[in-house]
């Protein structure tokens, strides 16, 4: 592995595989690729965000009769819904780089983003993907217009991060025509109004399966709208199925297996989330710094004070890098489906196929991108003061409505969790060479550090990521071999491999980021973004040394924890930098801008 620049290689990186081989800049995709195409639609739906949903956030949130379906509607006017439906079907097919921006742009429209995700998400993706040419015929044109609008039903009371535990009931009648659909489910977005519910149901009380129910058929029932803390614009109801006659023909995918679907779907929605929350952190921030340079306190502005300088520094450097690495990913799906379309595979096994060899990082995007838009609104409300605690300023909703995030497509432990386990699953099926490479690492440790100095450009940074490297694969390799099946049951340990493998992830994207900038001609090493790259892994070190030595201290003791402790320190020293002027740096970019630049 590289200590110095990384290494030249067209070919793509698999899922996992960052942390075994070096992969080129020049696959890091950056927002100035988009095409003309994609800009337009960028700023179709920031016009539109702005237009029509920022003026009515306080009538959206009083659950107004009938806004959000018109504000659906509206949005369906200019296309935004039809968008991931083929255009056999009334879409426009769009790629995964531009369904992604699209998710973006209407990331900050607050409990509308919900609502839209909902549809053109998780309440049409399963057709798109699973349904059947009848079933597509059937219900894809009418969703693409939003003239039929979706949720989907999986959680239920008794079963919410553990899904395939749900009561509801399909049994198959005499007749052979119909399944009679029992069981209710909670926390389904849009069911105020939705047409067509996605729901999941075990055949014989057995066989998890999915099935697509329309809301006019006798026996179907919602309860109230939920009082939430956030996105209470959102519609959020419980649905109740009481002898639901449920056609055969409307069974959705197999028999048997409706987690490929709710599985499948929740690794599209873990990415699209980052790429949503990534549209709110760049709202948020923006709002920050407005505020921060209006805000006169000693007779001055408070964006001159060192301390909000530090808070919209660290806003920036923090919503740069989870930028890096969500489109990093998005470009991955995007390649992968159309390599696998090019294979001869059809075209709903390779949007699945490529979202799942990638599940590992869209399980780690989630948790990053939402807690990235936690810490931006909290700074947010701190830096608006005691008017941040006010409903007559952004930021009360702001805090609000991002609280949800680290809850939806399944809780952030649950996604740290998962993010080590497809690791290890990966590596024992033989997709990834994990193990030997860690076996690797643990031998470099018995002999003598190398002294050789990084060189080239961003060589120390490189130097720095192919360390963190290293690190994970000491410690998360150990963990393995150690435990082994018994490391399930470790879930303290667990989280804090995680945070080795997402902060990893992150160093190498944004570095990837701004090294493709300078070898595009941009003065990016003594610039801000020089900077934010140098930020960023300056707290990544010692973030990954913390979350390494209480892994380390909680699974080895006696030699092994030494000689482990010893590598933790090896591989997270950083060359001593001036963070705060260069925060500040970072902040002064933001306030001369008037918001995020990015």
């Amino acid at each position: 592995m590289s200590t110095t620049t990384a290494e030249k290689s067209t070919q793509a990186l698999r899922g996992g595989e960052y942390l075994i081989r070096d992969a080129a800049p020049a696959e890091c995709y950056l927002r100035e690729h988009r095409s003309e195409e994609q800009q337009m639609v960028a700023d179709t739906v920031r016009q539109f965000i702005e237009q029509d949903v920022h003026p009515n956030l306080d009538r959206i949130d009083a659950m107004e009769e009938g806004l959000m379906p018109a504000l659906l509607d509206k949005s369906a006017e200019l296309g935004l819904t039809a968008m991931a439906i083929p255009e056999e079907y009334g879409g426009f097919g769009k790629d995964f780089i531009t369904n992604m921006l699209v998710t973006e742009f209407t990331g900050h429209g607050h409990s509308f983003s919900v609502a839209f995700g909902a549809h053109v998400g998780i309440g049409t993706l399963p057709i798109v993907y699973f349904g059947t040419a009848e079933q597509k015929a059937k219900y894809l044109p009418k969703l693409a217009t939003a003239e039929l609008k979706a949720a989907y039903c999986l959680t239920e009371p008794g079963s919410g991060s553990d899904a395939l535990a749900a009561k509801t009931r399909a049994d198959l009648n005499e007749a052979g025509t119909h399944y009679v659909l029992n069981g209710q489910k909670m926390w389904i977005t849009n069911a105020g109004f939705a047409d067509v519910f996605i729901v999941f149901a075990k055949i014989g009380g057995e066989q998890f399966t999915g099935f697509i129910v329309e809301r006019g058929w006798k026996g179907v029932s919602v309860g109230a709208e939920e009082k939430k803390m956030g996105i209470k614009g959102s519609s959020t109801r419980q649905v109740f199925f009481e002898n639901v006659e449920v056609p055969v023909e409307n069974l959705l995918g197999e028999i048997g297996k409706g987690h490929k679907i709710a599985f499948n779907i929740l690794n599209v929605g873990r990415i699209k989330l980052a790429a949503g929350v990534l549209g709110g952190s760049k709202q948020a921030a923006t709002a920050a710094v407005r505020y921060a340079k209006e805000r006169k306190q000693f007779q001055q502005s408070i964006a001159a004070f060192g301390a909000i300088q530090h808070k919209l520094g660290e806003m920036t450097v923090r919503v740069y890098a989870a930028e890096a690495a969500t489109y990093r990913a998005t470009a991955w799906i995007d390649a992968e489906e159309k390599r696998l379309l090019a294979s001869g595979v059809g075209e709903n096994e390779a949007l699945l196929g490529a979202a799942e060899e990638y599940a590992m990082e869209c399980a780690m995007l989630k948790v990053i991108g939402s807690e990235c838009v936690d810490y931006v609104v909290d700074e947010l409300v701190q830096i608006h003061g005691g008017y941040g605690f006010s409903e007559e300023y952004p930021a009360a909703r702001a805090y609000r409505d991002s609280r949800i995030n680290r809850i939806f497509e399944g809780t952030n432990e649950i996604n740290r969790m998962l993010s080590v386990d497809m690791l290890l699953r990966r590596a024992l099926a033989g997709k990834l060479d994990f193990l030997s490479a860690a076996m690797g690492v643990q031998q470099e440790l018995m002999g003598m550090p190398s002294m050789e100095q990084p060189e080239g450009l961003f060589g120390v940074e490189h130097d720095a990521v192919s360390r963190f490297k290293k690190l994970c694969l000491a410690v998360v390799g150990f963990a393995a071999q150690k435990k082994g099946k018994a490391l399930s049951d470790e879930q303290e340990v667990l989280l804090w491999l995680a945070d080795l493998l997402m902060e990893t992830f992150v160093s190498e994207s944004v570095l990837h980021r701004v090294h493709r900038l300078v070898e595009a001609g941009e003065a990016v090493e003594t610039g801000p973004k020089g900077d934010i790259v140098r930020l960023y892994l300056q707290d990544a070190a010692q973030r990954m040394r913390t979350a390494a030595e209480r892994a380390v201290t909680a699974i080895a003791e006696g030699d092994e924890a030494r000689m482990l402790l010893m590598a933790v320190k090896r591989f997270t020293k950083m060359q001593p930098m001036d963070t705060v002027r260069a925060r500040r740096r970072v902040a002064e970019a933001l306030i001369e801008a008037d918001g995020y630049p990015y």
